[in-house]
């Protein structure tokens, strides 16, 4: 299930309103228009534009939005729920048998779980369900770091491209060294296009580029359980041992909890 991560706007807020809270806290509002320059902000971004249109192909270029959509929403994975289902499967299989799960994997809403129950209904190997799975797992890892590669890159293009832009304000200023007018514009180009260009590589970039790496490590993370939960219903893998060996991936919050509710559970039993 898809949300909304709050956490990366609020993030990316929150840095801004610091650093005009900076500028603010030593000249007021008069401050905050010498922070603006036009052309600090076409070397940057052209620069950066320019380095990403060279370094990548078209293909991964127009992914960009899609990725940083991806940035600002989570997938609630339900780490109990999944451990829960196979529970569920191995109840059943023992039941009346693996074959019987193939009606059940229809309504699968997720793809690799379905595609790993039905390689065990078809009576796969278990090595071989599990090199299957892991060479899918390695496809989504390769996929998402090349949507987040361009991030990466844009998080080391932007600084270079802001020392660029500091360059050739420096040069601007020398040649016009005898007109002091001009000093102040000149030496504003030299030092905004580096601020322009780290605050972007810190606050944005990099950033995003980290958060979606987490989320891939998630991703896979989770993906390894449905693997270990698949190899275990199609061991018949009595439920309760699988059940145990599946909550070992649950975080220590949620062994507390099961542990409380089979407490309360026995405490309850044991009234009646």
């Amino acid at each position: 299930m898809r949300k909304r991560d709050i956490l990366t706007p609020i993030g990316i807020t929150l840095g801004f309103i610091m650093i005009m809270l900076a500028i603010l806290s030593k000249g007021g509002t008069q401050e905050v228009r010498s922070f603006l320059d036009i052309a600090s902000i076409f070397v940057v971004l052209g620069g950066l534009v320019a380095s990403l249109l060279i370094n990548f192909k078209m293909e991964q270029i127009k992914l960009t939005g899609t990725v940083i959509k991806e940035v600002f929403h989570k997938k609630d994975h339900g780490l109990k729920e999944l451990i829960d289902m196979f529970i569920r499967l191995a109840e059943r299989a023992r039941r009346e048998g693996i074959l019987a799960l193939e009606n059940e994997m229809e309504e699968a809403d997720d793809p690799f779980v379905k595609k790993g129950v039905l390689l065990a209904v078809d009576g796969i190997e278990p090595d071989v369900i599990t090199d299957i799975m892991n060479a899918e797992i390695t496809a989504m890892e390769e996929r998402h770091y090349k949507g987040r590669v361009i991030l990466e890159k844009a998080g080391e293009y932007a600084p270079a491209w802001g020392m660029i832009g500091t360059l050739v304000g420096l040069v601007l200023m020398l040649n016009s060294l005898t007109d002091p007018a001009t000093l102040g514009p000149n030496m504003a180009v030299a030092l905004l296009t580096t601020l322009y260009g780290t605050v972007m590589a810190n606050l944005v970039f990099i950033p995003m580029a980290n958060k979606l790496a987490a989320k891939t490590e998630d991703e896979m993370f989770i993906k390894q359980i449905v693997i270990e939960g698949v190899i275990g219903v199609q061991s018949g893998q009595n439920p309760r041992i699988l059940e145990e060996k599946l909550s070992a991936f649950l975080p220590h919050d949620g062994k507390e909890n099961e542990e409380e509710e089979a407490a309360f559970a026995g405490e309850s039993i044991n009234e009646t």
